[in-house]
Formats: structure tokens, sequence, C-alpha cells
């Protein structure tokens, strides 16, 4: 999710400079609703990579085929691969178009620049909307923005939600599937009842049944906290978008989050912030330092700083 968020300011800079461009996205099909939420995109072309893989021997042809069918009924003026990983690279070399990427140096996974026609050297060294922003802007020959990050979300169209929320409602995000990135049960137990003796509503998203359990383990007994119901991707959105403020693991919804320009605390385990960290307004980043012997003591030190932060977004 977060490699998708990512690539829509890039999206919306293009449409801004090169008159009358139109996309089409390549996307796996759990996340096929982010694309399109961008005006600029016309035609989504949902891959199931993922679930391919899982079931290899239960394919039907009939499945790929029409995947291969759609991929190929237009011939398009560029087909750009924004993720430089050899998956995307086969995805864009079965295509029918001017193939663009990124070259040796700067690809995720070595071999992938020898499927682009055209390739461009984007430099490690910066955020990945960065390195998206001046790929596009090389690929598509216009000067790369000066300007922050534009996701070109429109955000009113997330007013309504299926469920009915208070006023004023906070959302926690606990859940991740990388055990590195995780923050303690007890410290996220502390930060839930700091928060609701405060008054605030808390709720709680999941993915997944393990997610619903250690939702339901946080929220056990405490009457401002709740357990949201599954939620699609845009129902989430709707959640998300009008939501006082977030704290959250680094996760794809970190992410979403601060394309919505919604005030957000993020926690980081290993990766860099610097690197793949949320841009947007009102973001924090909180580096989770891994100390076993005093572990009790560096969940105090972040617990005293959400709580502090969160004070001052709770009045924006």
């Amino acid at each position: 999710m977060g490699d998708i968020i990512h690539t829509l300011p890039a999206v919306t800079d293009a449409a801004s400079a090169v008159p009358n461009v139109q996309f089409d996205w390549v996307v796996e099909e759990a996340f096929t609703e982010i694309p399109k939420w961008h005006n600029q995109v016309q035609g989504i072309i949902p891959i199931a990579l993922r679930r391919w893989r899982k079931n290899i021997w239960q394919i039907q042809n009939g499945e790929i085929k029409r995947f291969y069918t759609q991929l190929r009924a237009k011939e398009y003026d560029f087909v750009l691969d924004a993720q430089g990983s050899i998956k995307s690279a086969i995805t864009a070399g079965l295509s029918r178009g001017y193939r663009l990427g990124m070259n040796r140096d700067s690809v995720r996974e070595s071999i992938a620049y020898l499927a682009y026609q055209k390739t461009f050297s984007v430099s490690w060294q910066q955020h990945a909307i960065n390195r998206l922003r001046l790929l596009f802007s090389q690929a598509l020959n216009y000067s790369l923005p000066v300007t922050p990050p534009n996701y070109g979300i429109d955000k009113k169209n997330f007013n309504q939600t299926k469920i009915e929320l208070p006023k004023n409602y906070l959302l926690f995000i606990p859940n991740t599937s990388c055990s590195t990135k995780r923050w303690s049960h007890q410290a996220w137990s502390s930060l839930l009842l700091k928060i609701t003796q405060q008054g605030f509503s808390v709720y709680i998203p999941w993915g997944n049944e393990n997610e619903r359990i250690n939702a339901n383990r946080l929220t056990n007994n405490n009457p401002l906290a709740q357990v949201l119901p599954y939620l699609s991707l845009s129902e989430m959105a709707a959640v998300l978008v009008n939501a006082k403020a977030v704290v959250t693991v680094d996760t794809g919804l970190s992410h979403l989050s601060a394309a919505f320009g919604v005030p957000t605390i993020v926690l980081y385990g290993p990766t860099n912030p610097l690197l793949i960290g949320t841009i947007g307004a009102s973001q924090l980043h909180i580096r989770m330092v891994a100390n076993e012997n005093s572990k009790h003591e560096t969940d105090s030190i972040i617990l005293k700083e959400i709580t502090e932060n969160l004070q001052y977004f709770l009045t924006l």
C-alpha cells in the first residue's frame, strides 16, 4: 500500500506538467481502490501475484489470460515501471508501449532494468516519494516541481462512513505483520488508558483474525476504546480522514493518514523514516531504538513523547 500512495504525488506532478496526460495503473487486486481516488487515473488493471504465488498449482489459466488480455488491450505511448522490481519489470515487458524505468543502479532488483528501453538515474539517497517524482519528471520530460507532495485525493469523497462515529475520536493502529515494527502490548495499553481517561474515543482497525484478537485484547473493558468492524480500504479511508489524530506503527495506513493530512504519530523500528517515512501536514516520527536491557524505560520515554504531542495535535 505504501508504494502506491508514494506514487500518487508523481501522478499529480505529471498531470500538471503534461497536457491531457492519462494513466492506467497495474496494481495488486487488494489495493485497486487507491489509484481510483486520483482523478488522473482512468483505468485499473488488477493483478493477483500475491495470491497466484500462494496457489501456483490451483490457478486457472483463464484468470491469467484475462489479465494478459487486459494488459495488452491498448498500445501506450509509454509504459513506466515505478517499482523497479523483477515482477513489475516482467509486467512492463508484457505490455504494449515504449518501456521506461530506473537504471541498473536505481532499481530495487538489479536485473529489472533489462526490461526497459530507456532508463534513468534516480538516487537512493532521498525519500521514496522524491525518487518517484524525479523518475516521472525525467521519463515524461518536465521540470521536477519544488512544491510539497500533492497526493491528488479529494477528501470530500470520504465524508460518509458505514458506522456511526463521534465528532472527536482518535485512531490507534498497533498491528503490523513485521514483528520488528511492533510496539509492546503493555505500552499500547498504557497509551490507550491515558487517552480514554481524558474522555476521547479511540478506534482500532484490523485486517486479519490475529489482528482482530490483538485489538480486542487492547480494548477489553474500556468503554471508550472500540474495535472497528472489518472495513474496505475506502471505508477505512472515511474513518481515517475524519480522525482527530492517529497513532500508528509503520504500516500502509500510516501513509494514507499522511496523504489526508491527518495529524499522525508514527513509530518506526528498523526502517528509516528519512527514506520511507510519512510526508504530510502534522507528522511526527518516533524511532523505537532496540535496547533489551531498558525496554521498559524506553517504552516510558516513547509513551511520554506521544502523549505530549497528542495534546498539541488535539488542539489543531
